[in-house]
């Protein structure tokens, strides 16, 4: 065989290892050697509303636990019962051997909570947004999304394959635009929080439920921060705003105000139907445990006989939101139980959750992507069973805080 000439040659081609990425990161590792990196706090030890770290007591001002029933004994005895009668675990997806009396009783709950035709619980709240969107948009459908919408929602359209339309947050008019732009055979569906988590503040759903009906386009909320907290029965953000009737899918989670994990969705039979066999985050995953599921029936029991709990809960937010503003404090436009204090740049973001640690507050600081560049922000959030001294320790620390930084004066 003739050898190649030399400009014959193969060329050589250029391998890419799938991992160089990861060497590439380096963002994480040099905050961890300025001493700056606050994610992934172990917790030794913790009670309602105080963890330790590293042998140190902090207010734990940084969690979802709005009603206080993490560490409840009559919700941790449910769980315990729960466990010794049905076991640890499922060991199967619900599609299969994983659906227990315990799941359809929740469910049945659920829809009787939400006054809906029907509920389906997943393992987390995370899945319960994947699977719903996933399922029922597809190609030829569009979903309208609003931009600070919960990763879960921005994941679930990209696994649709449907057309996706972001507006500016809580934008009606640039919905509107949206709406009227699209063609009347595509199936529509608009998806938003009932309070966004990082924000604080509400969707206007009593302006976007009538659009999406002069359009005829569905609309899912997803109430993870409000179910349990907004409503005068409880039922989140959309009951708050007088539309939870109107309101097609009302989607929550459990690893919030129900203290334990998983999710749920409620609306109509025949689309939670269509929805069970044809969510993939469903029909092929392990689902919620035994003691989970007790956990939340017990906690939906104490929600429906302790209403004074909401009214504590947005009691104490409304008292250290107003605090943090008279001190002058950038709060943005929160009226829940989650309060932002503006900060600005990500490291002065980092600095500022640093010092509060120190002075005894555990808080989250929040930088981009979760929010716009420039936007960083301490997220605070609160409980109904924080008392008048947890919440004076917070204002204090974060008045020592605010004047170290040159924010406040007072």
């Amino acid at each position: 065989m003739k050898p190649l000439a030399h400009s014959e040659a193969v060329p050589q081609r250029v391998t890419v290892d799938v991992f160089d990425k990861t060497r590439r990161f380096t963002r994480a590792r040099e905050a961890i050697a300025a001493g700056l990196y606050p994610y992934f706090q172990a917790i030794s030890s913790s009670t309602a509303n105080t963890v330790h770290i590293d042998g140190h007591e902090l207010v734990m001002a940084g969690s979802n636990n709005y009603l206080g029933y993490t560490h409840d004994p009559r919700v941790i005895e449910a769980a315990e019962s729960a466990a010794r009668t049905w076991g640890t675990g499922c060991t199967g997806s619900r599609f299969l051997n994983g659906t227990l009396s315990m799941h359809e009783e929740l469910e049945r709950e659920l829809a009787d909570f939400c006054d809906k035709e029907a509920a389906l619980v997943f393992s987390t709240g995370f899945q319960t947004n994947l699977g719903v969107i996933s399922s029922l948009a597809g190609r030829g459908d569009v979903i309208f999304t609003d931009k600070l919408d919960h990763a879960s929602i921005i994941d679930g359209c990209r696994l649709s394959y449907a057309d996706v339309h972001r507006f500016d947050h809580n934008d009606v008019e640039a919905l509107r635009r949206f709406l009227i732009k699209t063609p009347p055979e595509a199936g529509k569906l608009v998806v938003v929080d009932g309070v966004f988590s990082m924000e604080g503040d509400l969707s206007p759903l009593d302006e976007i439920v009538p659009l999406c009906q002069e359009h005829g386009a569905r609309i899912a909320v997803d109430e993870a921060h409000a179910v349990g907290v907004l409503g005068e029965s409880g039922v989140g953000a959309s009951e708050e705003l007088g539309v939870v009737d109107d309101v097609d899918l009302l989607i929550g989670t459990f690893s919030k105000a129900f203290s334990s994990i998983g999710g749920f969705v409620a609306g109509d039979e025949d689309v939670l139907h269509y929805v069970k066999h044809h969510a993939r985050s469903l029909m092929f995953s392990a689902s919620m445990p035994p003691y989970a599921i007790a956990t939340v029936l017990k906690c939906l029991q104490l929600m429906r006989e302790e209403p004074e709990r909401r009214v504590r809960v947005r009691t104490h937010a409304d008292y250290v939101n107003a605090q943090l503003r008279a001190m002058g404090f950038d709060t943005g436009r929160s009226i829940t139980p989650v309060v932002p204090v503006l900060i600005g740049d990500s490291d002065r973001t980092f600095m500022f959750w640093k010092r509060l640690l120190a002075e005894g507050v555990f808080t989250n600081p929040v930088v981009p992507p979760a929010v716009p560049e420039g936007g960083g922000l301490i997220r605070t959030s609160y409980m109904a069973t924080h008392t008048e001294e947890h919440l004076e320790r917070v204002l204090s620390a974060f008045r020592t805080v605010g004047r170290e930084f040159g924010m406040i004066d007072g």
